[in-house]
């Protein structure tokens, strides 16, 4: 009578410890399917743009406005910028050079995160330079500066009721200056993030989003301060 032996089968065990042995998918960052830094970096930025665009629109019908108001009567009257805002320019854009130095060395202190533990490898020292207290000294000089231009006119008899010149002069300078101090506070977080985080990650998050909004500011005075300038 024939006897049946069991049929052995072999168990296929995953390769490494109680995985399932496929490869991680890219933008899991490697843990449990987080998006990993430049997934977050990407939408932060996303995020910024979208928050700059109604900012942008507003200004586009501030700067309609002034065009056709220009054109409607003969009560404008052109008036004489203070001479201070050129300086203000100057501060304004050594303040974007500044936080730009700061992102970037900040960027470059993340690439080198890992070279510490390589032997014999000696990671290059960071810049010493406190490019985010800069920035924030400089933004501070340019309200200031514009407070100082705003009185300029007070003194000269020119308010915001003067006449549609000088109108749309306060308009625009004050509605720019409100959204550079949102800016300034931004800064102020930025740095205080600097000093009292101890990852690379969110430094250079909060440094980098800022930037973006500082950088979209000084471009948008370049183009109020033309305006102003040449547009009369």
């Amino acid at each position: 009578m024939a006897t049946l032996n069991p049929t052995l089968v072999e168990e296929r065990r995953p390769l490494s410890g109680g995985g399932s042995g496929a490869p991680p998918r890219a933008g899991d960052g490697g843990d449990g399917g987080r998006p990993n830094f430049g997934d977050r970096l990407r939408r932060n930025r996303i995020g910024m743009v979208v928050a700059l665009a109604p900012i942008a629109m507003l200004f586009v019908a501030f700067t309609s406005a002034y065009i056709v108001r220009q054109g409607l009567g003969e009560d404008w009257r052109s008036m004489a910028l203070p001479d201070i805002l050129w300086i203000n320019t100057v501060i304004l854009l050594a303040s974007s050079i500044t936080l730009e130095l700061a992102r970037r060395g900040l960027a470059r202190q993340a690439a080198l995160a890992g070279v510490p533990s390589v032997p014999g490898v000696a990671p290059a020292k960071a810049s010493s330079a406190p490019w985010l207290p800069i920035t924030l000294v400089l933004g501070l000089g340019f309200l200031a500066g514009q407070w100082m231009a705003w009185s300029q006119l007070a003194r000269q008899g020119m308010f915001i009721s003067s006449n549609p010149s000088s109108s749309f002069f306060y308009l625009l300078t004050g509605a720019h200056a409100i959204h550079l101090v949102g800016g300034v506070l931004a800064l102020v977080y930025a740095a205080a993030t600097a000093v009292l985080s101890h990852a690379w990650e969110r430094r250079r998050m909060v440094v980098e989003v800022t930037s973006w909004y500082w950088h979209f500011m000084a471009v948008l005075w370049i183009y109020i301060f033309a305006l102003l300038q040449f547009a009369q």
